[in-house]
């Protein structure tokens, strides 16, 4: 058997050498990455209706619309001031309504026209799905237009079906500017057999012509959330890891994408051992205001975010009307900080808007519906609740048994957003035993204990069950064992309701640096190397494995508790 095994994986390194030749030292590159600009022409004036002092006009997005020229002409500065910077890749959705007004693409052409004039250093873009569609006035053909002279006319190889095209960075790599927009539907992907088979063909003939490919393209290529592929299936590329994989074995090391406004490095092994990683950049005018720097070497590809920390406040005032002197000196202080009180009044008011059966995509009929929709209706009350003081979270708590740790948070929905907004900056660290989890948990229990009772445990077993039936919720449901001395069906039900929120906004646990870090480079495709990535990848398998089995046996021992 063992014998087998190891002519079997001799075959396959002996494959992957014949799709990755070795190279020899090649020139290095760096270059800036950023997407999802969201440029928006500024308002006169401001206007909303937020209950807050300073963020009263933030909206659902959370995407600072007013302010996003100036943000993007800070970018382009910085980029012009960093030496180091050879050119600048865009990841698509330029303009924020570039299906529709085109004036806002034409708004973000003349700002690009003006960097390369100053600088000489080129931008490259691809589409994204805001920025046109068919039947719209920004159209395939009008986008190409208005951009082609940010990498169009500069291409090898132009695709006349859709945005794609090819370009020569430098001598040593070369860029696959890949359209994965489905120009019918303003979200979905687009990645068809066909393209995707353009972009392999491209690669090829990148190793041919003795360069390494470079993919740019707007939806994910990996997960960057544990279930993205489940909750937000119209942001990551369909069939992803089997792309993945054909795009790593072609050769592709580094994707830039965009789309899910995260800051979020994820890699992939390939059944040949080959290695692939997705950088998704996040939205550059939301916060954390940040875009990506890579250096690439033969031997590695180092890469760094960082932060638009300034803008011209003088001329936002003068272009909008209502901004306060404290708004102001604010953004002065700390731009950076400004930006995530945006985002956390964007993102409640977005979620208290959602906490809908509609919104949440809840079969009222489901045999799960009443348990689950008594869940969200009691949480939405306590969201707003402080956590200490009259009426509080920790005094209801008290009634129940439920001794609340100390916190700094003021309300659920501050701890909540503070969760998500570390999702967006990337570098997630909330562990299941974190402070931040500990605190929701137990509030997620309140909410069980005070408002359910123990009776109908096959219904409330059957609901948990269906909404963690990917196991995101194993982790969770044992630290809420060990804090609450068990877990009655109506808490197991409860956690793993929520189990997606503290999963994907609290704790990133792929292994792969985030925000700033080294991956090997594009030489760093030997069988040795292959070898190293194969046995990485069983191993992560047999750990998902066991895993998995533990969660079965978990759930079959609390079945026969309850």
């Amino acid at each position: 058997m063992k014998k087998t095994v190891s002519v079997f994986v001799s075959v396959l390194f002996l494959l992957s050498a014949l799709i990755l030749p070795a190279r020899a030292e090649k020139k290095d590159c760096v270059f800036a990455a950023a997407s999802d600009l969201h440029y928006n022409q500024s308002r006169q004036a401001l206007a909303g209706e937020i209950d807050d002092p300073i963020y009263w006009y933030a909206n659902r997005r959370a995407a600072m619309e007013d302010e996003s020229g100036f943000i993007i002409d800070e970018f382009l500065r910085q980029c012009a001031d960093d030496d180091s910077v050879e050119f600048v890749l865009i990841a698509g959705d330029m303009a924020d309504n570039g299906r529709s007004i085109v004036e806002e693409h034409l708004d973000v052409a003349e700002k690009f026209r003006c960097f390369e004039r100053k600088t000489g250093k080129q931008i490259y873009v691809i589409d994204g799905n805001h920025d046109m569609g068919d039947d719209s006035a920004c159209d395939t053909a009008k986008f190409k237009e208005i951009y082609a002279e940010f990498g169009y006319d500069e291409a090898l190889t132009v695709d006349d079906a859709t945005c794609s095209y090819t370009a020569d960075l430098n001598e040593t790599y070369r860029l696959i500017a890949l359209d994965s927009c489905d120009p019918s539907k303003s979200t979905e992907d687009g990645l068809t057999l066909s393209r995707v088979n353009w972009a392999l063909a491209q690669a090829k003939q990148a190793y041919a012509d003795g360069k390494y490919p470079i993919l740019m393209m707007h939806h994910n290529l990996l997960d960057h959330l544990p279930v993205q592929r489940v909750l937000s299936h119209d942001f990551i590329v369909r069939n992803h890891l089997t792309t993945a994989a054909r795009f790593a074995d072609a050769g592709i090391r580094t994707v830039i994408t965009g789309h899910e406004h995260c800051s979020d490095a994820a890699g992939y092994i390939s059944p040949l051992g080959n290695r692939i990683y997705d950088f998704a950049v996040t939205s550059l005018t939301m916060y954390p205001l940040q875009y990506r720097c890579f250096s690439l070497t033969d031997g590695e590809i180092a890469y760094e975010a960082k932060t638009v920390l300034k803008i011209d406040t003088d001329a936002l005032s003068k272009a909008v009307a209502g901004y306060s002197e404290e708004q102001l000196a604010l953004m002065n202080e700390d731009m950076n900080a400004y930006a995530k009180g945006f985002l956390k009044k964007g993102v409640e008011y977005r979620l208290s808007l959602s906490l809908t059966p509609e919104k949440l995509g809840i079969d009222e009929n489901a045999f799960y519906a009443a348990p689950v929709l008594k869940l969200v209706d009691k949480l939405t009350g306590i969201l707003d609740a402080p956590y200490y003081g009259e009426d509080s979270v920790s005094s209801l708590a008290e009634k129940y048994g439920i001794a609340l740790p100390a916190t700094q948070y003021e309300t659920p929905w501050d701890l909540a957003t503070e969760l998500v907004s570390w999702h967006y900056a990337g570098e997630e660290h909330f562990e299941p035993d974190s402070d931040e989890v500990t605190l929701l948990l137990l509030t997620v229990a309140l909410i069980a204990r005070a408002e359910f009772a123990r009776d109908d445990v096959p219904t409330l077993l059957a609901a948990a069950d269906a909404l963690n039936a990917d196991g995101g919720a194993d982790a969770l449901i044992a630290q809420a064992k060990k804090l609450l001395g068990g877990v009655s069906p109506a808490e197991y039900l409860a956690v793993a309701a929520l189990s997606p929120l503290l999963y994907e906004f609290a704790y990133d646990a792929d292994g792969v640096n985030d925000n700033n870090g080294t991956i090997p480079g594009y030489a760093e495709s030997g069988s040795a190397q292959r070898a190293a990535n194969l046995s990485e990848a069983f191993a992560a398998l047999f750990a998902r494995i066991a895993k998995n089995l533990s969660l079965i046996l978990s759930v079959l021992s609390n079945i026969g508790k309850f």
